[in-house]
């Protein structure tokens, strides 16, 4: 992926974080987008250290603005974009629907659906502009193919991804650009340990239990997935949604 270029939300931590270095250890120039510029920056930081080219934006993707500044930060800083991973996300609290709050609600659909539609919108047209093609992998969850009880807006939100994705898919494939969900399934980042604190759980033999491989994923395996839907080996894949989930979803 040398002289190529990454667009990475949410890397600040977790999964993002992982992608970012990912594509780094590949000789991708990257830009490592987030919310939080201290975490952002620690991941340009370790970018650097491997010897790769990176730059940090931050960028909230609930502004559509700050959005169109983040891609154009991107042509700015390398001229070009090559990929783009949207991964940045909230995670809810567990609520039933009787029980849901409209501003969170509302807030759940700008996070984690909205945004991943402006973000597409901005880095497609680049690509477009380029005239190179190019990959696009949303991350999605395994609440985007089996609801959960008890979560109904991150269960929406990541249901549309897909959809979403797909329509992407079919829209640019003779374009050149594809674009894929990656689905993941118990991952142990913060985010995840953060939501279980919040619920008062701190086991992780319930997951464990429920998944076929025995144990939670790691960042990394979902980064490698990314990295490959990117890659040149993949360039045959368009509109598909890959769970990475250890078996969580198996009938």
């Amino acid at each position: 992926m040398k002289g190529r270029t990454a667009l990475v939300t949410g890397a600040g931590a977790g999964m993002g974080k992982a992608t970012a270095l990912a594509f780094a250890r590949e000789g991708a120039d990257v830009v490592a987008a987030d919310i939080d510029e201290t975490a952002g920056k620690n991941t340009v930081d370790e970018i650097e250290f491997l010897g790769a080219r990176a730059e940090f934006v931050k960028v909230d993707v609930a502004d559509s603005g700050q959005i169109h500044d983040m891609v154009d930060a991107t042509i700015s800083s390398f001229g070009r974009l090559d990929f783009a991973v949207n991964n940045a996300a909230i995670a809810p609290d567990r609520l039933r629907i009787v029980d849901v709050d409209e501003a969170e609600f509302a807030r759940m659909l700008t996070v984690n659906l909205t945004s991943v539609l402006l973000c597409m919108r901005f880095q497609i047209r680049a690509m477009l502009d380029a005239d190179r093609g190019g990959s696009i992998v949303n991350i999605g969850s395994v609440r985007s193919l089996r609801a959960l009880a008890g979560s109904p807006g991150y269960t929406a939100t990541k249901h549309a991804v897909v959809g979403l994705s797909n329509t992407a898919a079919l829209e640019y494939a003779s374009d050149g650009i594809r674009v894929n969900t990656v689905c993941p399934g118990p991952i142990d980042t913060p985010m995840l340990r953060q939501a279980r604190a919040r619920r008062g759980e701190t086991a992780e033999s319930d997951t464990k239990t429920r998944t076929p491989l025995g144990r939670l994923g790691t960042a990394d395996e979902v980064a490698r997935t990314s990295l490959w839907l990117c890659s040149d080996a993949a360039s045959f894949v368009t509109g598909q949604t890959i769970a990475v989930d250890g078996g969580f979803l198996t009938p």
